[in-house]
């Protein structure tokens, strides 16, 4: 967050709790402080006598500063705790809007005819689950210099929902924020690094509404890579006033690139690694989406999966299945058709909200709808045939499938093939043994894929 908007938001929580508000020489002690000035620099710049500061206005900002955050601020310490400060109360504010709005909708009957549920969740979207252990520590990481946070989970299981909601808050913050979605990407340039990491470049600077500068970075004698961390830490990092927030959902594309992989993944550890000494480096802040576990042989230090706070995205529990029933207008209260639903499909967050948009919507009773789930006049038949698809466009996929659905025994499989069933939610894996991901699956595939 830029100074100016952090003092506008202190001003006003000091107003709050009937304090007045900052004066001109506390406004110049701060700035001083954000620009790790000493006191006599301070002193030298605003015209006062560096006695008066260090013995008069310092301690009482301090002291003031201290009463309101609840914390005790010195002039080493003050930057981080105010900015932890303003980011807390930030994400206090921003839920009792969230609180607010839903509360209007309510009223006004916005979400009586919810629309399909396809794609990520809208951030503001009444119908959205939070997940607040989870996001809670997701922000807190990304308030951190130099940050890098990991999501992964199986293809609809929320994690674009969360990048959204993530990048929300950065907003929130006055930070710059760049989501990139590589599954967007083409092919060519995908199997291409110079290609890539110039496409990545020019994206990032289109998007933070910058000149393009490509070419006065970009030097083939000491290679793509150097280029495009030069291009980003002396031009796009110098050029912006707040931290970046990058995000590149569906990274697991560059997976099945091996040898574009093995350098652009090593390369987001360096930049993660580089803002450990370079000042410059920790204005960024890496967001990376994966649907699999990385099968690129990479050396352990190399490979950005295993820095950073790693989350990992689970299945709605009953709770939040009734929860997200009330959401839609359909009282489940004492639990019973939660659980029948959550039998067949597993708490799926995607599946969950197919269901309930059509019971909502009254064209189906819940007995029907699991009678008729695994058919192909169920609810989910266009959710099983996007799967059912890639199933015969790959057979060594299907063969390993057909093996897991006709055993009794969790069993192993070969890690690529494991990932990929993994990623399209399939299967789930424990220490590399697999077993069906839900009923509806079970009850689908199996027949066809033994007729297969």
């Amino acid at each position: 967050m830029n100074l100016d908007s952090l003092i506008e938001i202190v001003n006003r929580k000091l107003v709050e709790s009937q304090n007045r508000p900052l004066s001109s020489t506390e406004i110049l002690i701060l700035r001083g402080i954000w620009e790790y000035q000493t006191y006599n620099e301070i002193a030298e710049y605003g015209g006062y006598s560096a006695g008066y500061l260090t013995n008069v206005v310092a301690p009482e900002l301090c002291q003031r500063l201290s009463n309101l955050i609840g914390q005790r601020v010195t002039k080493k310490n003050c930057r981080m705790l105010l900015e932890a400060y303003i980011a807390s109360e930030t994400v206090l504010d921003l839920k009792i809007q969230k609180l607010q709005f839903k509360a209007l909708s309510s009223e006004i009957g916005q979400e009586s005819s919810p629309r399909y549920p396809n794609g990520a969740v809208p951030p503001d979207s009444s119908i959205y689950i939070e997940r607040p252990l989870i996001e809670e520590q997701v922000y807190a990481e990304l308030r951190k210099p130099g940050a890098l946070v990991r999501i992964k989970a199986p293809k609809e299981m929320g994690k674009t929902s969360l990048m959204l909601r993530t990048l929300e808050y950065g907003e929130s913050l006055g930070y710059c924020t760049v989501s990139l979605n590589l599954e967007q990407t083409d092919q060519a340039i995908l199997s291409d690094l110079n290609r890539f990491l110039r496409w990545l470049c020019a994206n990032i600077t289109s998007q933070l509404q910058l000149e393009q500068k490509l070419d006065d970075y970009w030097d083939e004698d000491i290679g793509s890579k150097v280029s495009c961390s030069l291009y980003i830490r002396n031009y796009l990092l110098e050029k912006i006033n707040a931290p970046l927030v990058l995000a590149l959902d569906e990274v697991n594309q560059i997976f099945e690139y091996p040898q574009v992989a093995k350098d652009f993944l090593p390369l987001l550890r360096s930049w993660y690694e580089e803002a450990k000494r370079l000042p410059i480096w920790q204005k960024l802040r890496l967001i990376i989406v994966h649907s699999t576990e990385i099968y690129v042989p990479l050396q352990l230090q190399q490979s950005p999966f295993n820095v950073g706070l790693p989350i990992q995205l689970t299945s709605f529990n009953l709770e939040q299945v009734q929860q997200l029933a009330q959401q839609y207008g359909i009282d489940w209260t004492d639990g019973d058709e939660a659980r029948q639903l959550m039998d067949m499909i597993e708490g799926h967050p995607a599946l969950v909200n197919i269901a309930l948009y059509h019971l909502n919507r009254g064209e189906v009773n819940l007995p029907q709808l699991l009678e008729t789930a695994p058919t192909s006049t169920g609810v989910y038949i266009h959710h099983l045939q996007r799967h059912w698809v890639t199933l015969q466009q790959q057979p060594e996929l299907a063969i390993a499938l057909a093996t897991v659905l006709n055993s009794t025994q969790p069993i192993p499989l070969e890690p690529i093939i494991a990932y990929k069933l993994s990623s399209m939610g399939l299967i789930k894996l424990d220490k590399n043994q697999a077993i069906p991901s839900c009923r509806l699956y079970q009850k689908y595939f199996q027949p066809k894929l033994l007729i297969q």
